[in-house]
């Protein structure tokens, strides 16, 4: 069974994400060990100068590299990132199982994520030009990576 870990800044505020994160966690069970890391969001003032929203992102980015598992396959949800759709995300997760025992899913902030965590990504991630808050981009993800799981599985989930 492998190991699924998400790295996310910040923590879920809202109870509907929350419900929905839990409840896609459990279905996840089946199929593998799901970890979710909540990295603190790094403080910036309500109007943030460039040269802040680099120090914010450099600093979570900090935070974030510490706790990515060794030996992880790592995959950036980012702006420039691929594209996929539910199938070929599914064959993407099966390539990755057959070559490493862990997947890495890192969300970043609402300012986005450092240079240096995107340079350690392996494949990288997009859910299209559309921009998600980060805390709903996380709920995304649980259920597409159980929608994954579903279509190797050929369960009647994904229709």
């Amino acid at each position: 069974m492998i190991n699924v870990t998400v790295i996310a800044v910040g923590k879920l505020k809202e109870g509907y994400l929350r419900d929905g994160c839990a409840e896609y966690s459990k279905r996840l069970s089946s199929f593998c060990r799901l970890e979710i890391i909540e990295i603190d969001e790094e403080r910036a003032s309500d109007n943030p100068s460039p040269a802040e929203i680099c120090r914010v992102i450099e600093k979570e980015g900090e935070r974030i590299a510490k706790k990515i598992p060794k030996g992880a396959y790592i995959i950036p949800l980012c702006i420039e990132g691929k594209e996929y759709s539910s199938p070929d995300f599914s064959l993407l997760i099966e390539k990755i199982s057959l070559e490493a025992s862990s997947i890495c899913f890192i969300i970043g902030g609402s300012f986005g994520l450092s240079d240096n965590v995107k340079s350690l990504a392996r494949t990288k991630l997009s859910f299209g030009k559309m921009t998600l808050p980060h805390q709903l981009a996380r709920m995304v993800l649980l259920e597409q990576v159980y929608r994954a799981f579903s279509i190797s599985s050929n369960s009647k989930y994904h229709k």
